[in-house]
């Protein structure tokens, strides 16, 4: 069993920066193997693609976030983090953590991040 839990979200002004965490938990996970994804969704978008990163390191990013959010992984920690910076309105949403390995996909509860004036 693996859970999947993202915490990080605040309330941030403009041009502010946010760091969020997941953390993947329990013996059933392998994090040496796994995909580590962020994710963010609103009431009118669809779930998206933030960021994702591979075990071997390897990086995507939304071209709306490149250059100005980082992905990073501590697999000794079974943690993944989102570094946010340069944080727009068009960024608040709920970011969901997502673990994949080959034999399942599980997903976090999502955090808040609201961005306004």
């Amino acid at each position: 069993q693996v859970q999947v839990v993202e915490s990080g979200g605040d309330s941030v002004q403009p041009g502010g920066s946010l760091r969020l965490s997941c953390i993947a938990s329990g013996s059933g996970s392998i994090f040496g193997i796994n995909t580590m994804g962020w994710y963010r969704q609103t009431p009118e978008k669809e779930r998206e693609l933030v960021a994702v990163i591979y075990r071997d390191g390897s990086i995507k990013y939304a071209d709306s976030v490149k250059g100005r959010f980082t992905i990073s992984r501590d697999n000794a920690k079974n943690t993944v983090y989102l570094q946010m910076n340069s944080l727009k309105p068009e960024d608040a949403a709920v970011y969901y953590c997502n673990y994949g390995d080959p034999y399942r996909s599980v997903w976090g509860q999502g955090t808040q991040v609201t961005v306004s004036s």
